[in-house]
């Protein structure tokens, strides 16, 4: 087991060891809040809520096959003619859909666009419907908040659980979650089911633990939450892990291809 973590340690850093380099492209926005409320995900009409509904659909290299997902990252225009008209200042979104168009690397929410507006300059500034971007990772910052596990609609207590994590702060990702009764070393894990979702039909009856695999940049580490749902856990309730996650991206990176450090 040890020696298989190590190994996705390194297959998963790789690509993130340059998550705070300075990268260039372009973003453009949905028109529709509704849009990344219902994105790949899975956060639903909770992620109005997220980042006083600043929200991003990220391409699928930042998706990275939902691990992305909840990540955070601050954007600001590159263009010093549009800075002049319209901008001056960045915007910090959390990502809650993917991408799929390629001609940006994100899509906005159209609140979190005007936010890189100059004041009363956001209607204005979604005229131009795609501006150039400098973006970067940013750690995700929830204070005094820890880890929330919330339980699915789909979970039936017992066996079946599918669950989806809030507050994931810091720079990092998730990349697997071992399950067991409170008190038991009888480890089972959850898989990806989709974006931000973790599910399993094989868990045991009664209170449940977890513990985290969760990387930064080329560091990693498991972080253990003894005592998280309770014996009666319910679908649709969400559940204070007892854990926060604030560690901040390990990077041995050269320059970056474009040869920006931050």
């Amino acid at each position: 087991m040890a020696l298989f973590l190590c190994f996705l340690f390194l297959i998963v850093s790789y690509a993130a060891a340059c998550d705070r380099c300075v990268h260039q492209s372009k973003v453009a926005y949905f028109s529709r809040a509704s849009a990344l409320s219902s994105g790949a995900c899975g956060y639903g009409s909770m992620a109005i809520g997220f980042n006083s509904g600043n929200l991003a659909a990220a391409v699928s290299s930042l998706y990275k096959d939902g691990a992305g997902c909840g990540a955070c990252f601050q954007a600001s225009t590159r263009d010093h003619t549009t800075c002049l008209l319209y901008i001056c200042k960045g915007t910090s979104v959390i990502v809650t859909d993917l991408n799929r168009n390629n001609q940006t690397d994100f899509v906005l929410s159209s609140r979190a666009f005007m936010a890189m507006a100059k004041k009363d300059r956001g209607q204005e500034l979604l005229k131009e419907g795609i501006v150039g971007v400098e973006y970067k990772r940013v750690p995700c910052e929830y204070k005094n908040q820890n880890l929330a596990v919330r339980v699915e609609e789909s979970s039936k207590n017992p066996n079946y659980l599918a669950i989806k994590l809030l507050y994931q702060g810091g720079q990092t990702e998730v990349v697997a979650i071992d399950f067991a009764k409170v008190g038991s070393s009888n480890w089972g894990f959850l898989s990806r089911n989709y974006g931000a979702v973790w599910d399993s039909d094989r868990v045991p009856s009664g209170g449940l633990q977890f513990r985290f695999v969760v990387t930064a940049g080329f560091d990693g580490k498991t972080i253990w939450a003894r005592n998280v749902l309770p014996e009666d856990w319910k679908p649709g309730m969400t559940y204070d892990s007892g854990v926060q996650i604030t560690d901040i991206a390990k990077e041995g990176c050269s320059p970056c291809d474009d040869g920006i450090w931050k």
